[in-house]
C-alpha cells in the first residue's frame, strides 16, 4: 500500500490540479457575472424613469439626447396626470468629439436639479461611498461616479477642472456597475454654464438676444417619476399625447432597445459560462479521476483483504470530497489573487473586468465538490469491476 509521505505528494498534486480546474472557471464566472450585472444595472437605471428631452438634437446626451427643454414644458409635464415628480437634468458629455457606443459606457456631466428629489424609483438616491451628496444651494461642487474618479484618482477633497472651471469633489459614489459610476454629478446652475461653454452655437444665439430664454429653460431633459399604482408607460404615452414638442421615452421601449443593443454581451455570457464549465469541469473530474486510478493496486489489495465494496467506495469518496474542498478553496483563493492583480492595474483606467459575488464563490465550491464526488464514484465504480489481483498487477 501507499505510504504516508507518497500519498501526501500525490494527493498535493491532485490539490493542485483541482484548484487550477477551479481558478480558471471562477475567472470567467467572474467576467460573466460582471457582464450580466453591467446589463441588469442599465435595464434598472431606464426602467426606474421616464425620459424626456426637448426636440432636436442639441449639446445634450445619454438617455434624453435632445435640444432644449424648457421650462415651461417641464410645467407642462409635471402636471399630466399620473406624474409625481420631475427633475430638470443637464446630461453633456465630458469629450463631445469623441464618438461614444452607449450611454452606459460613457463618461458624462450631470447637472441635477438639487430642489427636486430624485425622480429614478431603482436609484432614489445615489449612494455616497465617501464624503457627501450634493445638496440644494451647491456651487462649484461634483460628487463623482467610482469609475470616473478612479480612472483620475480623484478623491474627496481634490479638485476638478471642467472647461475651465473647477469643481471642489465633495463626494464619490459607491459603485453602481452601470451608468452612474462614469457619471460627474454637478448642481444644475453650474452645469448649464458648462453647456453654454461648450455649445458655440447656444452661446452665440444667448448673446444675440436671438432666443428668449432664461436660465431655467437650459434642460437637455428631465426624469419623470410616476405615482404608485400607475404603469409607467401609459404616463409616459399620456405625456407625449398631452405635451407638445418633447420627445419622450416609454421605459419598457428603451429596455428592449438595451437588451437588443447588448444581445452580443447576452451572448458572449453564455459563451464565458459554457467554456467555463468545460474548461473547470473537464480539468477538475480529470484530476479526481486520475487520482483514483493511480491508487489502483492500493485498493487491490484492500479487497483482497476483505474490504468490501461498501467500505472502498465509501473511502473513495470521503477522500475525493476533503481533496476537492480543498483544492476548490484554494483554486477559489488564486482566482481572487490573479483577478485582485488584473483588477488594481485596470482600476487605473476606471474599468472593472472581475465581479467575485458570493453566490460565485458559494456555486464554484459547491460545483467542485459535487463533481469531484461524480468522478469519483465513477472511478470507484470501473475499480470494483476490476478483480483485487488484476488491480494489484495493473498497478504493479
Amino acid at each position: 500500500m501507499l505510504r504516508h509521505g507518497e500519498r501526501i505528494r500525490r494527493y498535493a498534486f491532485t490539490i493542485v490540479g483541482v484548484a487550477i480546474g477551479v481558478a480558471g472557471l471562477v475567472a470567467l464566472g467572474a467576467m460573466s457575472e460582471r457582464i450580466v450585472r453591467f446589463i441588469d444595472g442599465g435595464d434598472r437605471f431606464v426602467l426606474g424613469q421616464i425620459s424626456v428631452a426637448g426636440r432636436g438634437m442639441g449639446m445634450g446626451t445619454g438617455f434624453t439626447a435632445g435640444g432644449l427643454l424648457s421650462a415651461a414644458s417641464i410645467r407642462a409635464v409635471a402636471a399630466v396626470p399620473g406624474v409625481a415628480g420631475v427633475q430638470a437634468q443637464v446630461m453633456l458629455p465630458l469629450n463631445p468629439s469623441v464618438s461614444q457606443f452607449m450611454t452606459l459606457t460613457q463618461e458624462l456631466i450631470l447637472g441635477l436639479d438639487l430642489s427636486v428629489p430624485m425622480s429614478n424609483r431603482s436609484f432614489p438616491s445615489l449612494p455616497v461611498q465617501a464624503g457627501r451628496p450634493l445638496r440644494d444651494g451647491d456651487r462649484q461642487v461634483a460628487v463623482l461616479g467610482a469609475s470616473f474618479a478612479a480612472s483620475r484618482g480623484l478623491r474627496v477633497g481634490d479638485t476638478l477642472p471642467l472647461d475651465g472651471q473647477r469643481f471642489t469633489i465633495v463626494g464619490v459614489l459607491e459603485r453602481t456597475l452601470t451608468a452612474p459610476d462614469r457619471f460627474a454629478i454637478v448642481p444644475i446652475a453650474d452645469a448649464r454654464s458648462l453647456w453654454v461653454a461648450k455649445d458655440p452655437l447656444l452661446r452665440m444665439a444667448l448673446a444675440s438676444g436671438g432666443l428668449a430664454l432664461t436660465a431655467s429653460d437650459l434642460n437637455t431633459g428631465a426624469a419623470v417619476g410616476w405615482r404608485d399604482g400607475e404603469d409607467p408607460d401609459a404616463v409616459a404615452l399620456r405625456i407625449r399625447e398631452r405635451v407638445a414638442d418633447v420627445n419622450v421615452q416609454i421605459p419598457s421601449e428603451l429596455s428592449r432597445l438595451l437588451r437588443s443593443s447588448t444581445a452580443f454581451f447576452a451572448a458572449l455570457i453564455v459563451g464565458i459560462a459554457v467554456l467555463g464549465l468545460v474548461i473547470g469541469g473537464l480539468s477538475l473530474a480529470n484530476t479526481v479521476t486520475a487520482a483514483v486510478f493511480e491508487r489502483i493496486r492500493d485498493f487491490g489489495v484492500k479487497r483482497a483483504l476483505g474490504a468490501t465494496d461498501v467500505q472502498l467506495g465509501r473511502e473513495i469518496l470521503g477522500e475525493a470530497v476533503v481533496v476537492t474542498l480543498t483544492g476548490g478553496a484554494l483554486g477559489i483563493a488564486l482566482a481572487l489573487a490573479l483577478g485582485g492583480s488584473v483588477q488594481l492595474y485596470v482600476a487605473r483606467l476606471g474599468q472593472q473586468l472581475f465581479l467575485f459575488s458570493p453566490r460565485l464563490l458559494a456555486g464554484a465550491l459547491v460545483f467542485s465538490v459535487l463533481l469531484g464526488a461524480v468522478a469519483a464514484t465513477y472511478a470507484t465504480v470501473r475499480i470494483v469491476r476490476v478483480s483485487p489481483a488484476e488491480a494489484i498487477r495493473r498497478g504493479a
